[in-house]
């Protein structure tokens, strides 16, 4: 592939020796960087572990464990191309994030397993496949038919199996046993068998009674082991195992993304991944860590008030049904076992209150800014960054580049267009991918290759119609933000025709401020930056109208039904709403606004509205008066207490009541100090010593 090491040697502040075979006949040269105490790249991943291994064999190279060595791969992403001999600032641009530093450490979610395994299957199935990972795991099987072996080598279980739940290390099995053969008493002398007249029991030990038709004969053939008893009262039982293996077609959990420790192989061993997934079980005995891949801010969260459900998005969107809500304490709850580090529920968020912890935000704006600095520094123009997953995502970028390598009719990953790996293509949203137009890309795209769940595309087609229609709004023309759906090697060619397409219209100036660890501090100033630089492009208007999915938005106060009871300002989690102490007001700041929709839905006159939109002007960061009205006054006092049509909307509704009849109704119409007086000092007043 074309190199340029001049060229890159400048955008890196490096002076670089260009390289032929570098894993072969140049290895002494990467020997002796090796040796130096500088940060080590190699521009090759095809050969990490030679690289590796060769590393740990020098003599006097510098530990792994203090200087490890990054890999990147600047071949299929570009080197292979069509248009590999523009692809110099991509490659530099690569070659410097491959630089930055890992993640800062987060906490970690430990599992342990003892290795406890439960096969759930047909009889003859589960002993197979029981067989294989015998010397490894500790095998119960649950049989749901089929015919076993003569010999009993495993525990046996049998039931109507109603539920499975837990994560690895600590899976709750439940089932409920209603067979008259009790399967730890049989024997498997298969007497019952032979004797039963309708042929109601199998190989699996255990009685069809659709087909049995009470001739009992089993009971007389099984009288030494006194297995079989048609008296045998039902019994609900449970157990915890550390995995599970299921060979039944459907699977125990309905979510799309299973627990760990969890492994379904709907075609049985004749899966194609079955073996795969047999030698990952052996494995899963010890201990073992991931990251805690968020973090949860309750003050920040607009989930609930006073048990009204506002925002339910995270809790909806979940693969793995790890967040639930807990409305009694206004919150949701996030089981860290079962969190896959997806990041879909962060995207989602509207306030930042899920964050994604692994990588922060903030190191993720690091190396975005990082990236199209770079590339912009070695005369890159117009970029596309395309966001992709670490595996099936890279799998298919470097298909394509190899494609590229060997059929010239294939154009490969165009010189403009950056791929960024991810551990999730939903992780990122509206906050980052507008922070890299403001950074200075042309286009975000998102790669997808069908491993996510069917409603993380949904959700990112929302986000990415916001984004659009907001770009759109300030004047930017082109299609900045696109979802790439392509699942296998069948797709590469419509993914080369989309990667080629023509770039959108970006900033004349690029930004420099962080990404910021609250998300709406981020989207502000990027929302900020943007509106600057477009101040110059064509406006329609000062207004831009924004899908129903929008974090961005304002209200709309029906003023003929609004009392002012002000229930919707303690409602609001993001103080957009705000009351007056001064005069009755009900006063909001659209900037804050998050589009929960608490305030609607707590509202007892239903006289709010949601209003998805972006206002341009300075009006939408400062407070503005949505509703006020006149102050009644004690009409014993005249101190103001409520406001009249408040006051109003009370006598009307409660004039007919029994208890406020005469006096009791005058006295709604004082404060709160003259009502007591009142009631103590008139002659009229019932009293307990006159009862």
């Amino acid at each position: 592939m074309p190199l340029n090491p001049k060229a890159l040697g400048e955008a890196l502040d490096e002076d670089l020796t260009l390289h032929t075979t570098l894993c072969r006949r140049d290895a002494p040269a990467f020997q002796k960087a090796c040796r130096s105490g500088e940060d080590l790249v190699v521009a090759c991943t095809q050969e990490s572990r030679l690289f590796t291994e060769l590393s740990e064999q020098t003599e006097g190279a510098v530990s792994l464990d203090v200087r490890p060595i990054r890999f990147v791969n600047i071949r299929e992403t570009g080197g292979w191309g069509r248009e590999a001999a523009q692809s110099t600032p991509k490659m530099a641009a690569l070659l410097t994030a491959a630089r930055l530093p890992d993640a800062e450490p987060v906490p970690t979610v430990t599992y342990r397993s003892e290795g406890r395994l439960l096969v759930i299957g047909a009889l003859e199935d589960a002993e197979r496949a029981a067989d294989l990972v015998a010397d490894a795991l500790d095998v119960t099987i649950m049989a749901t038919g089929g015919a076993g072996m003569q010999a009993r080598r495993y525990p046996v279980i049998a039931g109507e199996l109603p539920q499975v739940r837990g994560w690895l290390g600590a899976f709750e099995v439940q089932w409920r046993t209603s067979n008259p053969i009790d399967l730890d008493l049989c024997t498997r002398c298969n007497a019952c068998i032979a004797a039963c007249p309708e042929d109601a029991i199998g190989l699996d030990y255990q009685i069809d009674m659709d087909r049995c038709r009470s001739h009992r004969a089993c009971v007389k053939a099984c009288e030494a082991a006194g297995a079989i008893n048609f008296q045998r009262e039902p019994q609900s039982r449970s157990e915890n195992f550390d995995l599970v293996l299921d060979l039944r077609k459907a699977p125990a959990f309905t979510q799309h993304a299973l627990p760990q420790g969890y492994t379904h192989l709907p075609g049985g061993l004749n899966d194609a991944a079955a073996l795969q997934a047999l030698i990952r079980l052996r494995d899963l005995v010890g201990e073992f860590e991931k990251p805690k891949f968020f973090t949860y801010k309750q003050k920040l969260c607009a989930h609930g008030r006073n048990e009204q459900v506002g925002c339910n998005a995270c809790v909806d969107i979940c693969s793995a049904s790890a967040i639930s809500s807990d409305l009694k304490r206004n919150q949701i709850v996030v089981n860290p076992n079962l969190c896959v580090g997806c990041g879909t529920c962060t995207t989602v968020c509207p306030t930042g209150a899920l964050s994604y912890a692994y990588p922060r935000a903030s190191e993720q704006g690091v190396k975005l800014r990082t990236l199209l600095a770079t590339y912009a520094k070695a005369g890159g123009k117009d970029a596309a960054l395309l966001l992709h997953s670490q595996e099936a995502g890279a799998a298919l970028i470097g298909d394509l580049g190899r494609a590229a390598a060997l059929d010239k009719t294939v154009r490969g990953v165009p010189a403009r267009v950056i791929p960024l790996p991810l551990w999730h293509t939903a992780s990122m949203g509206l906050d980052v991918w507008l922070t890299a137009l403001a950074y200075g890309a042309s286009q975000v795209w998102v790669l997808m290759t069908g491993e996510e769940a069917p409603q993380y595309r949904d959700a990112v087609r929302e986000q990415m119609a916001v984004a659009q229609a907001i770009v759109s709004g300030l004047g930017y023309t082109g299609q900045h933000f696109k979802l790439i759906e392509a699942r296998d090697a069948r797709d590469l060619m419509a993914l080369d025709a989309e990667l080629g397409v023509a770039p959108a219209q970006g900033v004349t100036r690029r930004a420099s401020f962080a990404v910021q660890a609250e998300k709406r501090a981020t989207v502000e100033l990027a929302l900020d930056h943007l509106v600057q630089d477009s101040s110059t492009r064509a406006r329609t208007a000062d207004v831009i109208e924004l899908p129903a999915a929008s974090l961005l938005g304002s209200i709309t106060v029906n003023k003929d039904s609004c009392t002012l009871c002000l229930s919707c300002v303690s409602a609001c989690p993001a103080s957009a709403l705000q009351d007056n102490a001064e005069r009755p007001q009900l006063r909001f700041i659209e900037k804050n606004c998050v589009q929960c929709g608490l305030c609607e839905k707590t509202c007892p006159e239903n006289a709010i509205t949601l209003q998805p939109r972006l206002l341009l002007t300075e009006q939408r960061k400062q407070l503005r008066v949505l509703n006020e009205a006149q102050p009644y006054q004690c009409i014993r006092c005249g101190k103001p207490f409520g406001t009249l049509k408040g006051i109003e909307v009370m006598l009307t509704k409660l004039s007919g009541h029994a208890m406020f009849q005469g006096q009791a109704l005058e006295r709604l119409k004082m404060c709160g100090d003259c009502r007591v007086v009142d009631i103590y000092s008139n002659p009229g007043e019932t009293k307990i010593t006159d009862l």
